[in-house]
């Protein structure tokens, strides 16, 4: 049984939520279910609208395909998402330069698509904590040239500028990856205001520390707002293979 909660929160030092995310445990279109977090950017409330508006139209394009293929599906939906957005923006020049990362997936029985764009990421937690998404960033790029640590990484002044998002540009690169699961992994998806506040052994801790989903989210929420909150923060959670109570009061798999 899947079992999934999610939250956002505005953090403690911005003025809007420019986070928004899509759970649905339940078949949308032809997928048995659908993930979705976005990290809006733009003045006022452009990054607020870029990333509602994207999550929005990528649900309802979903609804609507026709396709088999999971990553289909999530491509065109991202795709013309991308589209839409660009049109909105230049007919209104107050969501001129807006845009959105994205971060989405679906649990297909023992397997996971994921589809990423930005720095939002998608991990998978058991007894070690694994980041499955590549974050599209400048400093994540100087890391993987050599030209600085991931430590330094973590503080460096550019590490809010991002090299691909929803509405950049006319075309979307999207990188897609397909993880098999296994029983006692639990999904996380967040945005950076999580993973800017908290080292990631933090993150395994905190989800692995608590036996109810609802409070694991809950919880890296309060960490990340105690470790100064500078972002909103955007949670996910998915156990792909919940446990369930018998009648008996003991526990299935």
């Amino acid at each position: 049984m899947l079992k999934t909660f999610s939250i956002t929160d505005i953090g403690k030092k911005r003025k809007l939520n420019q986070d928004y995310v899509f759970s649905s445990d339940r078949k949308i279109g032809n997928l048995s279910n659908v993930f979705i977090v976005a990290d809006g950017m733009g003045g006022h409330n452009a990054g607020d609208y870029a990333s509602r508006f994207t999550v929005d139209t990528m649900v309802e394009e979903i609804e609507k395909s026709f396709e088999q293929s999971p990553v289909k599906i999530l491509e065109n939906a991202i795709k013309i998402a991308n589209r839409k957005l660009r049109e909105k923006a230049s007919e209104n020049p107050s969501l001129f330069g807006m845009g959105t990362t994205v971060v989405a997936c679906t649990v297909l029985g023992r397997f996971l698509q994921v589809a990423n764009v930005g720095d939002s990421r998608l991990y998978v937690i058991n007894d070690k904590i694994t980041q499955i998404t590549r974050d599209h960033s400048l400093v994540e790029e100087m890391v993987r040239m050599g030209g600085i640590d991931r430590e330094t990484a973590r503080t460096h002044l550019d590490k809010n500028i991002i090299t691909r998002a929803i509405g950049a540009t006319d075309t979307v690169d999207i990188d897609f990856f397909n993880v098999e699961l296994k029983h006692g992994d639990i999904v996380l998806m967040c945005s950076d205001g999580l993973t800017n506040m908290l080292e990631d052994e933090e993150i395994r801790e905190i989800v692995s520390g608590q036996r109810d989903i609802i409070e694991k989210a809950q919880k890296l929420v309060v960490a990340a707002n105690n470790n100064g909150g500078k972002d909103n923060i955007a949670v996910i959670l998915i156990e792909p293979f919940a446990e369930e109570l018998t009648h008996d009061g003991g526990l299935n798999d």
